[in-house]
C-alpha cells in the first residue's frame, strides 16, 4: 500500500488511479491506525490530510468519467462500518491543521522514489514532464 506522490494522480493509469481509491477508502474505514511500514506517516497527521488527498484522487476519476459515491466527498465518512469521524477527531484536536494541504513526506525524492517504483512496473513517467515540490 502506498500513497503516491501529489504530483503524480493526474499521470496515474487508470488501474493505479482505482487501487489508490480503494487504499484510501480502506484508510479512512476500518484501516485507521492500523500499522502498515509504507504508510505509517499518515497516522502521525489528523485523518483531514488523508481525506484531501482522497478528494483528489476522487476529482481525477470523475475527470476521467468514473462514478464516484459521492458519501466519500463527505470529510467525516469512513464507510459504512465504521463510525464517522466527529470534527475533534478528524482533525485530531488541532483545528488549525485545515490549513496543511500536503503530507511533508511527500517531498521531492519522495516523488523520485514514486517515479522509480513506477517506471519498474513498465508505467513510463518522466521527471521533467512534473514540476518540482
Amino acid at each position: 500500500m502506498r500513497l503516491w506522490h501529489e504530483e503524480l494522480i493526474t499521470h496515474l493509469p487508470r488501474q493505479q488511479l482505482l487501487e489508490q481509491h480503494r487504499e484510501c477508502c480502506a484508510l479512512r474505514g476500518n484501516g485507521w491506525g492500523r500499522p502498515h511500514a509504507t504508510v505509517n506517516y499518515i497516522f502521525d497527521y489528523a485523518p483531514i490530510l488523508l481525506f484531501r488527498y482522497h478528494e483528489r484522487i476522487m476529482e481525477e476519476m470523475e475527470i476521467r468519467g468514473y462514478n464516484v459515491d459521492k458519501l466519500w466527498f463527505d470529510p467525516f465518512y469512513r464507510g459504512k462500518t465504521c463510525e464517522a469521524f466527529n470534527e475533534y477527531t478528524l482533525h485530531n484536536g488541532n483545528l488549525n491543521e485545515r490549513s496543511q494541504l500536503i503530507y511533508p513526506e511527500h517531498d521531492y525524492n519522495y516523488l523520485r522514489e514514486c517515479v522509480e517504483n513506477l517506471n519498474e512496473k513498465g508505467i513510463a513517467i518522466k521527471l521533467k514532464t512534473l514540476k518540482q515540490s
